[in-house]
């Protein structure tokens, strides 16, 4: 039937792929100097145009005046020996060098710096993956469009809006993914700045072809028809509205006729769709997940938080601690959760994010099934790996990390440090392999991760929290701390409550550092235990 061909003619736009600025907010500062040097270029090219016109202004003017007298008097004018050579010189040869001028190009410069930056430009799937980023933040923190197109967020410092383009855009972003639910809501927010007057390179009809499409997706075609019959009112010939009104239209007859024909119980059974809303996710415990990001979660008990304590320890009375211990502080019961307080200085951070920032790379996942790494829509980060060997800094680090653990760190993974993007996130997951990963850790040859310890090497404005929907914890950046945690029972089975996220990071940039220690090695440090559970 042609009106169910017309009814899907919106063009999807190209994308390509590849590695991208928006899953590193640290390297995409880099862009912002970029910017500003091809701004610097412009305003050069700008004032170079501006000169070549002062002097063909000039140029004019002196002629206009020159050519007013001698119109007045040709005879007498070039009756003047003087004048008359002075007009052919200027015929033969100035007026040449006129024209050579106003034929420069001035741009010359401009283009070169353009051309040469442009290589470090994003890309299409920058812009759809920020784009994305953005849609997330959406649904995690529960903030409507207008909310987030006049860039009321929280612990903003540089406050931004988005205009009827920008909505339109991360409609259609949304419409590609088949997305229809977040199509209808920004198409939405782009109609309604439209309505109130905004001045745009987007029309309405555009952004209605589009939202009367994702309304009938989701059933409501009461809505679609009449978003339809709205946009044919602004553009009668449009074809696709056309073929869809007599689509809708045929639709709508068709379930009235079946209504009429059947039983009253069944007449009042019948209605029209509900809207899809958000499509069926494949993360069972997203909405524990979202609510502990938003700080919503499970409150421990009066009586369990009476068990958690702030305390100086001194790493089993270690030489280094002794004189100045580490503060720690309990943070969850169960699995045991602990955060240690200005454990590695801002110095130290700094140039840790110096080594970092040149090898920052796409994170990867190890896949369950052919165990190859692969960047994932899940995993929205950059992350570089430090060896000890390679600065002072590094090792100093790890070795502090082993004298307040106990464990043994020369088995334990490099010092990985990641920067998360716009919106970045690691959606729930165990650090440790499962049993149907045997393979897991294979070629390391240290066997399972028995203990994960984090550095939190910036604060953020807002969002970023590490959570264990499992139990409901939720732990808050907080530069300069750490904190610590075993993924193994001592018996060496998986501690399935360890199962942790980073929540997507809302406003700010996060920096974080983790060690992975491995089971090898910790055999006197860590006894195995009898209980399965202990």
């Amino acid at each position: 039937m042609i009106w169910c061909i017309l009814i899907v003619g919106i063009l999807l736009p190209q994308s390509l792929a590849h590695p991208g600025f928006f899953t590193s907010i640290g390297q995409m500062t880099d862009l912002i100097h970029t910017e500003k040097d091809l701004v610097t270029s412009l305003k050069d090219y700008i004032k170079a145009e501006e000169d070549k016109l002062e002097q063909i202004k000039k140029w004019a003017e002196k002629l206009d005046r020159l050519t007013s007298t001698a119109t007045k008097d040709p005879e007498g004018f070039v009756g003047h020996p003087v004048n008359a050579f002075k007009l052919m010189k200027r015929l033969n040869t100035e007026w040449s060098e006129l024209e050579n001028l106003v034929l420069k190009d001035m741009s010359d410069g401009f283009i070169s710096n353009l051309t040469i930056q442009r290589q470090y430009f994003p890309n299409d799937e920058d812009q759809v993956g920020a784009a994305k980023a953005l849609l997330r933040l959406q649904d995690t923190y529960n903030l409507d469009t207008d909310t987030i197109s006049k860039g009321n967020l929280p612990g903003v410092k540089h406050k931004s809006f988005l205009t009827a383009e920008d909505c339109f855009e991360l409609g259609k972003v949304a419409y590609t993914e088949a997305d229809y639910y977040h199509t209808e809501l920004w198409m939405e927010q782009a109609l309604r700045q439209l309505d109130e007057g905004e001045v745009s390179t987007i029309d309405k009809v555009s952004v209605l072809d589009y939202l009367s499409y994702a309304v009938y997706q989701q059933g409501d075609l009461d809505k679609a028809l009449l978003l339809t019959k709205k946009l044919l009112e602004l553009d009668p010939e449009h074809q696709r509205a056309n073929g869809n009104l007599k689509y809708f239209e045929y639709i709508m007859a068709k379930e009235k006729d079946v209504n009429k024909s059947a039983s009253d119980d069944q007449s009042d059974q019948k209605t029209t769709p509900k809207k899809k809303g958000i499509a069926v996710d494949y993360l069972p415990e997203r909405q524990k997940y979202e609510m502990l990001c938003r700080g919503e979660g499970i409150k421990m008990t009066p009586r369990r938080q009476k068990k958690l304590f702030c305390r100086y320890h001194d790493g089993n009375r270690n030489p280094k601690f002794i004189l100045a211990p580490a503060k720690q502080e309990d943070e969850w019961d169960k699995p045991r959760i602990i955060r240690f307080h200005d454990i590695i200085s801002d110095a130290e951070i700094e140039i840790v994010k110096d080594l970092a920032k040149p090898r920052l790379r796409r994170a990867t996942i190890s896949n369950p099934i052919t165990g190859d790494l692969e960047t994932v829509h899940y995993r929205i980060s950059k992350s570089a790996w430090l060896s000890g060997y390679e600065n002072p800094v590094v090792s100093r680090i790890n070795m502090r990390i082993q004298d307040l653990t106990g464990l043994d760190v020369s088995t334990a993974e490099e010092l990985q440090v990641a920067n998360y993007g716009v919106g970045g996130q690691y959606e729930p997951h165990f650090d440790f392999a499962r049993k149907d990963e045997p393979d897991a850790f294979k070629e390391l040859g240290t066997g399972n991760r028995i203990a994960t310890w984090l550095f939190y090497m910036s604060d953020v404005s807002a969002g970023g929290a590490t959570v264990f929907p499992e139990v409901g914890a939720s732990v808050w950046p907080k530069k300069g701390t750490a904190v610590f945690w075993y993924n193994l029972f001592a018996s060496g089975e998986g501690d399935y409550s360890t199962r942790h996220a980073a929540c997507p990071v809302l406003v700010g940039n996060k920096w974080v550092s983790n060690k992975w220690l491995h089971e090898r090695g910790q055999e006197f440090r860590r006894p195995c235990t009898l209980s399965e559970l202990e």
